[in-house]
């Protein structure tokens, strides 16, 4: 059998070692946005926690706003997101594919709701993050015309009530502030929410 030569390992190790450093760098990144905010963190402080130079944040994650905009891609490409979408195109009833809407909000709120945070708190001060934010909201606004065109597919939808309407009364119990307000204000559980705001909707669309 032939033998690989170190000369052909070695691409592929460091390969291996830059992509887990830079992770390590969002890693810490997205610890300290959450517990200090945006503003409040230095570099240095990322690069402590990541146990790298600063010079390395900026050259592998692009300093604080290319960590952000990192851990933005992260979110917005999160599996559940494209997973919950298919699985709503095959559904065929409309409490089921409310219940999978907020199923598949709640997951993204509950293994993104640090980073939603720290955009929205963010972005008011910060016109490259506003920025980022808008284009975040408009993909998140067209996952919940997704929902409203499927339910009105399949008759779902209360008399009268039309797709643009169905998607706007889904942003206001899916979209970021329901979650928030009765998350973070009124500390309910996600579970608590969840199933509130899937009842809520079904009172609200349905038949």
């Amino acid at each position: 059998m032939r033998k690989v030569s170190d000369t052909t390992k070695t691409p592929s190790r460091r390969a291996d070692y830059a992509a887990m450093t830079r992770q390590a760098i969002v890693d810490a990144a997205r610890s300290l946005y959450a517990s200090k905010g945006f503003f409040a963190t230095t570099v240095e402080e990322i690069a402590a926690v990541a146990r790298v130079a600063p010079a390395t944040v900026y050259a592998s994650g692009g300093g604080k706003h290319g960590l952000l905009h990192t851990l933005i891609d992260q979110w917005q490409t999160a599996p559940v997101i494209d997973a919950t979408y298919r699985h709503i195109a095959g559904l065929d009833e409309g409490e089921a594919i409310l219940k999978a809407t907020a199923q598949g909000t709640r997951k993204v709120r509950e293994e993104w709701g640090d980073v939603v945070r720290v955009v929205r708190s963010t972005a008011p001060h910060d016109e490259r993050i506003a920025e980022l934010l808008s284009e975040v909201t408009t993909n998140y606004r067209n996952g919940m015309v997704l929902t409203a065109q499927r339910l009105a597919e399949i008759g779902a939808l209360r008399k009268g009530v039309r797709t643009r309407a169905a998607t706007d009364v889904l942003w206001f119990y899916f979209g970021y502030s329901s979650y928030s307000t009765l998350t973070d204000e009124n500390h309910w559980s996600l579970d608590q929410a969840q199933n509130w705001l899937y009842q809520q909707a079904c009172a609200a669309l349905l038949q």
